[in-house]
């Protein structure tokens, strides 16, 4: 195949695939609304079924529903019968995944959750199929044709179930009101979790690594104290321990053009007064903000009595990931 035939294929992949997808605007009926009733409405988990193409299917709908508020898992049909049965309770929902609709592992189960009286959402391209009839709500994922060249290989088919999957996830998702504070709660280590959940606190440097001097120190002494702590600062305090005022990198820059000498310059004549600072619970997303407006790398953290009990700076807030 030359490249304007491989081109051609894979557009027209895209386009079956956009087509399944697309077709299934007509199929938010009643059904469906009713699919998220029973949804929102589980005292349980979700429990997400299908196999093959569609197990892959049902296992990123479970995590997809799971970090949006709803409790998830995927329990593999075949392993259902052999003991994982077990993981489901009366107040669970079960959700299965499967074109053909007549998946014997699948169907397998379904006698069992009956009588235990868990309700059944299917999601099947075969809506006259064993599963569509056993189920509280099925709803029609079926497609004209596959994406494969030879209509075999699941290709739009799963598609389209995602599609229809991740619909149903992200109503239910708004009727929760899930928040971004929810959402990064169940992802802390992503970046938004990062940029919600991380106070000052957990990124500042603390104890003898914040570099301080005292308001009657000599300017060397302070440079000294910039170059062993790397922040590009030091904060200037009194003798209670209370900042009253900073001095960086750019204040030597400005101290430098003055007729200054800089051996027996007190650092209190050169700082920068009343500096800009915050505390230990502010959120860093809050810091890097103002940071940014402010036009300034660092910043010292004071107590409620004005006490320094940290200092970071923009690295501080790029190795966290917040930024």
């Amino acid at each position: 195949m030359n490249s304007t035939s491989l081109q051609r294929l894979a557009q027209e992949v895209i386009e079956l695939e956009a087509a399944a997808v697309k077709n299934l605007l007509g199929r938010i009926d009643d059904r469906f609304h009713r699919a998220c009733e029973l949804l929102w409405g589980c005292q349980g988990r979700v429990v997400v079924v299908g196999m093959g193409k569609s197990g892959h299917v049902a296992g990123k709908l479970a995590s997809t529903f799971a970090s949006t508020g709803t409790p998830a898992f995927f329990v593999h049909p075949g392993e259902a019968s052999h003991g994982d049965l077990g993981m489901i309770t009366p107040v669970d929902l079960l959700l299965a995944i499967s074109n053909s609709g007549e998946n014997p592992e699948i169907l397998m189960i379904l006698p069992i959750i009956k009588r235990m009286g868990v309700k059944l959402i299917a999601l099947t391209g075969n809506p006259a199929s064993t599963l569509a009839r056993q189920a509280d709500v099925s709803i029609d994922v079926g497609v004209e044709k596959e994406a494969c060249p030879m209509n075999l290989t699941p290709t739009a088919s799963t598609t389209a179930a995602m599609a229809m999957g991740d619909a149903l996830a992200m109503v239910v998702f708004k009727l929760r009101g899930f928040t971004e504070q929810d959402f990064a709660r169940s992802h802390p280590g992503g970046t938004l979790g990062r940029r919600l959940l991380l106070y000052v606190a957990d990124v500042m440097h603390q104890g003898n690594a914040i570099p301080l001097v005292r308001d009657d120190d000599l300017l060397p002494a302070a440079l000294v104290e910039m170059s062993s702590k790397t922040l590009g600062m030091t904060g200037v305090v009194d003798n209670d321990n209370r900042l009253c005022g900073i001095f960086t990198d750019g204040d030597l820059r400005r101290t430098l053009n003055r007729d200054i000498d800089l051996k027996t310059c007190r650092i209190s004549e050169v700082m920068t007064r009343d500096p800009i600072t915050t505390g230990p619970d502010t959120l860093a997303a809050e810091v890097v903000q103002m940071m940014r407006t402010k036009s300034i790398n660092g910043v010292f953290v004071i107590d409620h009595q004005g006490a320094v009990v940290g200092a970071l700076n923009m690295h501080d807030l790029l190795r966290a990931g917040v930024v």
